[in-house]
């Protein structure tokens, strides 16, 4: 049995846990780092199915991490991927209302926008129609010129090749599996690491490596399947995003037309609750201990009907139908061909952190920390966008990269 030494070692190979990378060795070039996933690559779950929107942190109350980090998230991307020659596309966002009752909701995101440092401006009809021909709305819509959309496996493809090349190490195929004591985790590769710190990012299962080090324990993972449909004809029918006025109470955006850094156009995404934590198709990872949890957890919340999601299943079943899904995006433009759009794009899965003591699904991002170990148990939608000024804040409030093991990795 291999043992290996480090400073710090981050599980998780997606967004997180490689800016958590780039972030500690800015600081401390001299750390010897250590990155250990299951696959075979990075981004191969959340990070690298992601739809690739850089937000623009209007959606988010105040006092909130996402609204402190999204607007600066943004900028930090999109200066990155400009440094890198990596894609953007500077495409922009509109949020219209389909009936007249959504407006004090789009009037509380233009306050929210405000409030947050955000460029947002509310427009009428004949204004949305210079942004947008084809978007519709009632009254008024809100532009969001600052939304932008990037390609997130090239992005985490070049953080990958970065770190390498400022020292870090790479472990692939060697998941966790269990904690051997204070400074030391085996993989499943059966491989020793001997750490300093620890940084758990290892989103669908972050929860379950939480609670070996005796934290986190009244969350649980509740996974989320979205899959959206890509627009296949020669003539996109939108220009920019658009989006609907959301259910502010709960964090899914609804379904929207959504523009990829590569400029092809899609609408979606789902929200369907999954019955096990890579449930991406028919019985790929299928996991019995993970099936009788998360729906056990799933018919709780059903019979409970807490934060209205009886309601929210129901719908987001409806959704498997491509025509209900494709009449949907079709309340907010004014033309859309059906027949453009009959390819599901690769699912993605939502890692959504439940508290199971207030049974409510958990809003911001959370992070839970002990003095040997840091565990980003929430970092849903836009962790990808807010990706690096949130590594700098873990990085800073939990004094990571100070302390240090003996011996390098290797």
């Amino acid at each position: 049995m291999q043992t290996i030494k480090t400073d710090i070692l981050i599980i998780g190979a997606g967004i997180m846990g490689m800016a958590l990378a780039r972030e500690l060795l800015a600081r401390n070039p001299a750390l010897s780092l250590v990155l250990i996933d299951k696959e075979e690559d990075v981004a191969r779950h959340g990070s690298g199915r992601n739809s690739g929107v850089l937000h623009a942190g209007f959606y988010y109350t105040a006092d909130s991490l996402k609204a402190r980090f999204t607007r600066e998230g943004n900028q930090a991307m999109r200066t990155f991927c400009r440094e890198n020659n990596l894609l953007v596309n500077e495409c922009g966002k509109v949020v219209v209302a389909t009936r007249e009752e959504e407006l004090e909701a789009l009037f509380e995101l233009e306050r929210r926008g405000r409030c947050n440092g955000v460029e947002v401006t509310l427009v009428d009809e004949q204004e949305l129609a210079e942004i947008e021909p084809n978007a519709r709305t009632v009254q008024k819509a809100l532009h969001s010129p600052t939304t932008a959309s990037v390609d997130p496996i090239q992005v985490c493809s070049c953080l990958r090749d970065l770190l390498r090349r400022q020292g870090a190490v790479f472990y692939f195929k060697e998941g966790y599996r269990s904690r051997k004591g204070d400074h030391a985790v085996e993989t499943s590769g059966a491989l020793v690491i001997e750490f300093g710190r620890l940084i758990n990012a290892a989103g669908l299962y972050a929860d379950r490596i939480a609670r070996d080090f005796g934290l986190g324990m009244q969350y649980r993972i509740m996974p989320f399947k979205g899959v959206y449909l890509e627009c296949s004809g020669q003539i996109p029918p939108v220009r920019t995003n658009v989006y609907p006025v959301p259910n502010l109470r709960n964090p899914f955006l609804g379904v929207h037309f959504t523009l990829t850094g590569k400029g092809l156009v899609k609408i979606g995404p789902t929200a369907i609750p999954a019955l096990w934590r890579e449930n991406y198709q028919g019985l790929e990872g299928f996991r019995l201990d993970e099936f009788v949890e998360i729906v056990g957890q799933e018919a709780r919340l059903f019979w409970a009907d807490s934060f209205g999601f009886r309601a929210l299943a129901l719908e987001e079943m409806k959704k498997f139908r491509q025509s209900f899904l494709i009449a949907s995006a079709a309340r907010l433009v004014r033309h859309l061909e059906p027949e453009q759009f009959r390819h599901w794009t690769r699912p993605g899965i939502r890692a959504q952190l439940l508290d199971v003591a207030k049974m409510s699904l958990v809003q911001d991002f959370l992070v839970e920390a002990d003095q040997n170990s840091v565990h980003v148990l929430n970092a849903v939608s836009p962790a990808f966008t807010c990706a690096f000024p949130f590594a700098a804040w873990i990085v800073e409030e939990y004094g990571l990269g100070v302390k240090q093991a003996e011996g390098k990795a290797g």
